[in-house]
């Protein structure tokens, strides 16, 4: 398992790859394989951790060198175990782009998980170099939007482990929404419907640098007034706290998001999703049982009325069997299974 090489798995505060790369170790762990972790120093799992490089470089994401650095170092602590009889029957590559681009120069077949969108320039990159590796995206959304010259790839979701996120089934009467408070994300449509609804609004996420102009025009002026408050960033608990009591999680993104965590964060602890039909929004969603897929604002607050016809047991038992880890880890078990063949067949 190829992490990133920028801060330890787990991540100490925010890491969406982190996360993914801790969760799968323990899975795959648990469910007797032998996994071996490249990570930057500090990193613990259940897996055994390599740390190739010797700091971690939280301040340089995206910098060519230390991912190159990182890269270069595993593939040789791979290859050299070939040499000693002992070689490992698949990587699995969560860095970005440097194992992507050389795999073709490692006996050892390379399963790649897309983690970002598909903007102009990482369609020229994976229409170049998807071929080298058996691809994996974490939406069908996602997977659409690749170049055809990519090659296809398969659809295996991020998992989480509903065991860390509360179940609550009686819900207070606010209305959730989680994110950065950028345009995309929709904190002020999230107002509109919410102040349509007649339901109180909590709002938590950051506010990012060249954010603080839309939040001072489109935000601010809102707060406390209707029941509209904004309780800042939420940590870990915090998050839990308000999932696990809100009536809904409203998502009224305007892009095409490959994966929304928040939306499966909400769904394990019981929380309805009330989205508007972007990126894989809609394979997240089960209209009418885990949440409503709405169009714009005003569907979203008559969606809010209908809530009642949403059972919380029925989210946390979708969120478990659709992206809990022991699922997860058996699709991409099918996964390593089907590279493992590809390589045989053309070795």
């Amino acid at each position: 398992m190829l992490a990133p090489p920028w801060i330890p798995v787990p991540p100490p505060g925010y890491g969406g790859i982190e996360e993914v790369v801790r969760l799968l170790c323990n899975g795959l762990t648990d469910a007797g394989h032998d996994v071996t972790l490249f990570a930057p120093p500090g990193s613990k799992s259940r897996a055994d951790v390599v740390a190739v490089l010797e700091d971690t470089f939280p301040d340089e994401i995206q910098k060519a060198q230390f991912e190159a650095d990182h890269v270069a170092r595993a593939f040789a602590e791979i290859e050299a175990a070939a040499e000693r009889g002992e070689p490992y029957d698949a990587i699995h590559d969560h860095v970005g782009h440097t194992a992507l681009a050389m795999a073709d120069r490692v006996s050892v077949p390379l399963v790649h998980t897309l983690h970002g969108p598909f903007d102009e320039r990482a369609t020229c990159f994976y229409a170049e170099h998807g071929h080298k590796a058996c691809i994996v995206a974490i939406s069908q959304a996602q997977l659409d939007a690749a170049p055809t010259a990519m090659g296809g790839g398969r659809v295996v979701p991020n998992p989480i482990d509903c065991s860390e996120w509360p179940y609550r089934a009686e819900k207070d009467d606010f209305l959730l929404w989680i994110g950065r408070m950028s345009p995309d994300k929709g904190p002020h449509r999230a107002i509109t419907a919410a102040r349509e609804a007649g339901a109180p609004l909590v709002l938590a996420g950051p506010v990012q640098p060249g954010q603080e102009a839309f939040f001072a025009e489109e935000v601010e002026p809102q707060l406390g007034d209707d029941g509209i408050y904004y309780v800042g960033e939420a940590d870990g608990e915090r998050k839990r706290d308000l999932y696990q009591r809100a009536r809904a999680l409203l998502m009224p993104i305007r892009w095409p998001e490959p994966f929304g965590l928040v939306m499966v964060e909400a769904l394990a602890c019981g929380t309805p999703v009330i989205a508007f039909p972007e990126g894989s929004a809609p394979e997240l969603v089960q209209d009418g049982k885990t949440g409503f897929v709405v169009d714009d604002e005003h569907a979203m607050a008559d969606a809010v009325r209908r809530l009642g016809e949403i059972d919380p047991a029925a989210c946390r038992e979708s969120c478990e069997e659709r992206f809990g880890v022991p699922a997860v880890v058996r699709a991409y078990e099918d996964v390593y299974r089907a590279a493992t063949r590809v390589a045989a067949r053309t070795s």
